[in-house]
């Protein structure tokens, strides 16, 4: 079965770094793509970044720059390093994996088959 798991949110303040991981099983690296999204109370979803199985990575425009996705395969670990933390990053944040078929990711949720449960992230002003 695969599996997502989320972990490394917390409180920090506006310019301030973070890390969150990613633990992933039961798909390879090598077939998958992942992503990272993110929901803030009372907003909707949206993707954040995400590494697809070739290393091509994608960013929303808001987080390039500050956000850098990578993976470890050997520990199957997906990381969203959070650099130059503001207000609005504050949200739940989750990783997601597709099948991408060798193809690049997108950060379109609906392509996402597999959710992991979130971490809180809040930034404090």
């Amino acid at each position: 079965d695969v599996q997502l798991q989320a972990s490394g949110g917390g409180l920090v303040q506006a310019g301030g770094s973070l890390r969150l991981s990613c633990a992933a099983s039961g798909f390879s690296f090598d077939d998958y793509s992942i992503g990272w999204f993110r929901q803030a109370p009372g907003k909707e979803r949206e993707g954040v970044s995400c590494l697809s199985s070739d290393g091509t990575t994608r960013y929303k425009d808001s987080v390039t720059g500050r956000f850098t996705v990578s993976s470890d395969n050997d520990k199957r670990m997906v990381y969203l390093q959070m650099n130059n933390l503001k207000p609005e990053d504050t949200a739940s944040y989750y990783c997601a994996a597709y099948w991408d078929g060798r193809t690049k990711c997108t950060t379109v949720g609906k392509f996402y088959d597999y959710w992991g449960q979130g971490t809180l992230v809040t930034v404090s002003s």
